[in-house]
C-alpha cells in the first residue's frame, strides 16, 4: 500500500546528503546557540521581532533589531565578516527569514536560529524578562 508519505519516493542518498548538509549553512538550532553563547559566541544574535515583544522577553545576549529596520548604515557597526543569527517568535513566524534575507541582501553572512523563542523555551532555556 502506498501512502501520502511514500507516494513520492525519498531522494537518492547523494541528493539527500547534499540537501541536508546545505541546511546547516542556512540555520542553526537553539541548543547550539545556547551552547555557543555560554562559551563566548562568535556571532551576533539578532531578535528581529518588534521592540515590545523583545521587551517582554528575549534570548540572553540578543540585540533587538527588527527586520524592517535593518539598513546598511546600521549594519556598519559590525565588521563585514560578522556572522549574524536571526530569530523571531517561532516556527509560525517568518520574521527570522525576512531578517536573514535582508542581511544577505546587504552582503552579510547570516543564519536563522530554527524554532525562535518557542524553540528556545521548548529546550528549557530562560528568556531575559523585565
Amino acid at each position: 500500500m502506498t501512502t501520502a508519505v511514500t507516494a513520492v519516493p525519498p531522494a537518492p542518498s547523494e541528493l539527500a546528503i547534499e540537501h541536508f548538509a546545505a541546511e546547516f549553512s542556512f540555520e542553526t538550532d537553539c541548543w547550539d546557540v545556547h551552547d555557543s553563547l555560554s562559551k563566548g559566541a562568535d556571532f551576533v544574535l539578532l531578535d528581529v521581532r518588534g521592540p515590545a515583544l523583545y521587551a517582554k522577553g528575549h534570548v540572553p545576549g540578543a540585540i533587538s533589531l527588527p527586520h524592517g529596520k535593518m539598513t546598511a548604515s546600521k549594519m556598519a557597526a559590525w565588521p563585514e565578516d560578522t556572522v549574524f543569527v536571526t530569530y523571531c517568535a517561532g516556527p509560525h513566524c517568518n520574521g527570522a527569514a525576512r531578517g536573514a534575507l535582508r542581511l544577505a541582501q546587504l552582503g552579510r553572512p547570516v543564519k536563522i536560529m530554527a524554532g525562535g523563542v518557542t524553540g528556545w523555551l521548548d529546550e528549557g532555556f530562560e528568556l531575559v524578562q523585565p
